[in-house]
């Protein structure tokens, strides 16, 4: 048998019409934070990267809701391809995109409709917020849901999408996951109409691509390539009259390296760009690093080159 739908009485009919969604102050997180430890089942949390604190209110004043959104999950294989970006947009642009990480009512306030009713007039704002905060809006919103306590309802009835399930990993640090065999049901929505092709466009909008602009640029060029890019300028001449502790022909080939692939080429956009390489690009092309200049550097280029 069909259970009965649970419609709000005049009371708490009022209450939905008075709630209203601000933005917390520094001031209210400790007490935020508390509240989200006694009632949260995950309890508090450390958001990293940018992030918004909202309460919700009743015509009282008294809080009845809270809600956290931070820096969403680096690879989720569902939400990115449903976005169609790729993965190297998705790197640079990953920051249009944020995470509900925590989303309380408080139990004193449990009333039909009142949790699509916070999260709807929430996301109502959540661009124009993010906007002012950070300088630049966010297209998306992604939240997951442990489906041994919930059933999704109160973001199903606010219009996000279901995806599937995630495959079990967790943040613990800004870029450290651990496994903990709990998958979550993955929900997105879109914050206006277009998002995505927004997202996995060649171009950004003037608004949107100021987020690209602060990713450092990355090396994409395969192990291979770059070998025989360093082979190459390896018939320049020594002309230095101090040798320096690396090859001349390996800061060719890396200048070369950030032409190819758009990177800034100053003295300090040179050093972010090196320090992005993997271990199998260091090896290709040594470069000075940030933990000692000889540390990529063969140990035949070392003797030769030292002064």
């Amino acid at each position: 048998m069909k259970k009965a739908k649970r419609l709000p009485d005049q009371t708490q009919q009022q209450l939905l019409e008075e709630v209203r969604v601000e933005l917390a102050t520094s001031a209210q997180l400790p007490r935020l934070n508390q509240l989200l430890s006694q009632h949260h089942y995950l309890g508090s949390l450390r958001p990293v990267g940018q992030r918004l604190y909202y309460l919700a209110r009743n015509g009282a004043g008294q809080w009845v809701a809270m809600l956290v959104f931070s820096a969403a999950a680096k690879h989720l294989k569902h939400r990115d391809e449903w976005i169609g970006w790729s993965e190297e947009q998705r790197r640079r642009r990953l920051s249009l995109v944020t995470n509900n990480a925590r989303f309380l009512l408080l139990p004193d306030f449990s009333v039909p409709n009142l949790g699509s009713r916070v999260l709807r007039l929430t996301l109502a704002r959540l661009r124009e917020d993010w906007q002012a905060r950070y300088g630049h809006p966010v297209e998306v919103v992604e939240t997951f849901v442990d489906p041994e306590q919930f059933c999704g309802t109160v973001y199903t009835a606010s219009g996000w999408t279901e995806l599937g399930q995630t495959d079990g990993w967790g943040r613990c640090q800004r870029d450290y996951y651990v496994k903990h065999d709990k998958p979550k049901r993955l929900f997105v929505r879109p914050l206006r109409r277009g998002a995505c092709r927004s997202l996995q466009a060649e171009q950004l909008k003037p608004e949107l691509a100021m987020v690209e602009a602060k990713v450092p640029a990355r090396c994409t060029k395969r192990v291979k390539e770059i070998g025989a890019i360093v082979e190459h300028f390896k018939a320049l001449p020594e002309y230095r009259g101090r040798v320096e502790s690396y090859p001349l022909f390996s800061l060719a080939a890396l200048i070369f390296l950030a032409l190819l692939c758009e990177a800034p080429r100053g003295q300090t956009d040179l050093a972010k760009f090196a320090r992005g390489f993997n271990q199998g690009q260091r090896r290709a092309c040594p470069t000075p690093s940030s933990s000692g200049p000889w540390r990529y550097i063969p140990e035949s280029w070392r003797c030769r080159n030292r002064p």
